[in-house]
């Protein structure tokens, strides 16, 4: 089974309303995880990021924002606690790269998990060029995941 470190960028999707770009490709990717075809990693981070995003949201009311949460905690995503070492690589990559630590360490949990990253955030992509394992959510089925 593949892996990959999935950004929160990519869940919010699974919670929008139609017509957001690559929402099909957010939708395929979540029905792969349920039919066990791949496996997602994910830092404890990204939960914070979800309901912060979530509760934002003018469509989304306190209980709505309880409900997503509790769907993504059933889902089983392989959830990573915070660790030192993906710390500071994660530090290391936001000062190299300009970016917000906590964008750097689902990067620096990319590499150290050695699994590759998938985002929908493209203008985060666009200030870590270089990094190998990046994945554009609007190419994740070139790469032959079904």
């Amino acid at each position: 089974m593949r892996g990959f470190v999935l950004d929160t960028s990519v869940i919010l999707k699974w919670f929008s309303e139609f017509g957001e770009s690559d929402l099909d490709r957010a939708l395929q990717l979540r029905q792969s995880m349920f039919e066990r075809t791949v496996l997602f990693v994910v830092p404890a981070l990204l939960f914070y990021e979800l309901a912060n995003a979530l509760r934002h949201n003018p469509n989304f009311s306190k209980k709505d924002v309880e409900q997503a949460l509790h769907s993504v905690f059933e889902m089983g995503l392989e959830v990573k606690s915070l660790d030192e070492e993906v710390m500071r690589e994660a530090i290391s990559l936001a000062f190299k790269h300009d970016v917000t630590v906590y964008d750097a360490y689902f990067l620096a949990l990319s590499t150290k998990e050695g699994k590759p990253f998938v985002t929908a955030d493209y203008r985060f992509m666009g200030r870590v060029k270089g990094f190998r394992e990046i994945i554009r959510l609007s190419d994740i089925y070139q790469l032959g995941i079904s």
